[in-house]
């Protein structure tokens, strides 16, 4: 006799709430316009289509659901509202406890940045007891387009959004290897994405070298740059293996807030 197909496990009320909150995530994201049908919930799931409606319905009623003018459903914001204060702690809780691992492996003071407007604001440092480097870089900002994360944290943004970010912008009075224009930017964000971190020589300041490599966040999105920076002559000739291991760093972290499908 053949056998009948599988039928998913039963659940509880609660976990059916979680498995429709898990597809609705999945099936629509925060910054889709769309909602997501009850049909497409189900078949996402593999569920009976009476049953995800009923689950549907008792979300919404409970206001942690929205409802879109097609009748589509999406996550309310509150759930990505409350996904953000999250990740902005684990940024720094998590953070910290890689950036001594990294900084213990390097030797070279380690940090993660985050943009401000056209600066890049160190939020989390680990310096070891060997560096050079005096005081607290914490709450410091510096101009993203000649800092050690400015390429970093805008990895994925697009030539005209970088150019908006850099309105008005002067691209003088940094380092001697600073870009001298917005192109010569753009020119070295392309370089460092197929390298697959950013090299910042000599940009912000004479005989500073630095690493750096995007943090993604819950929904892909780039959020932070992790950065190991210091000398040049006691850098650069390590720049790959340094590197690669900063760009393992701020994948591992991006893991740990969430990211898909980080390499």
């Amino acid at each position: 006799m053949p056998q009948s197909p599988a039928m998913p496990p039963a659940l509880s009320s609660m976990g059916r709430g979680f498995e429709v909150i898990g597809a609705l995530a999945a099936l629509t994201g925060s910054s889709s316009q769309n909602g997501a049908s009850v049909t497409a919930v189900a078949e996402h799931l593999g569920r009976d289509r009476s049953q995800v409606s009923r689950t549907l319905a008792a979300l919404d009623r409970r206001g942690y659901l929205t409802r879109d003018g097609g009748r589509g459903y999406r996550l309310s914001w509150a759930w990505y509202a409350q996904a953000q204060e999250i990740t902005a702690v684990r940024l720094r809780t998590e953070g910290l406890s890689l950036l001594d691992e990294l900084a213990d492996a390097t030797g070279e003071s380690c940090f993660i940045g985050v943009l401000h407007g056209a600066d890049t604001v160190t939020v989390v440092e680990s310096i070891p007891a060997t560096s050079r480097m005096i005081g607290s870089w914490i709450g410091r900002a510096y101009p993203a387009w000649c800092s050690d994360a400015g390429r970093a944290v805008l990895w994925d943004a697009d030539d005209e959004e970088i150019r908006d970010v850099f309105t008005g912008i002067r691209f003088t009075g940094a380092g001697p290897n600073a870009p001298a224009s917005l192109e010569v930017f753009l020119e070295r964000l392309r370089d460092s994405k197929e390298r697959g971190y950013a090299i910042v020589d000599e940009e912000a300041e004479a005989g500073l070298f630095s690493v750096s490599a995007p943090v993604r966040d819950f929904r892909g999105e780039v959020i932070a740059a992790v950065q190991v920076v210091g000398e040049r002559r006691a850098l650069v000739d390590r720049a790959t293996e340094v590197g690669g291991r900063c760009r393992i760093a701020a994948d591992r972290l991006s893991t740990l807030l969430g990211a898909p499908d980080v390499r």
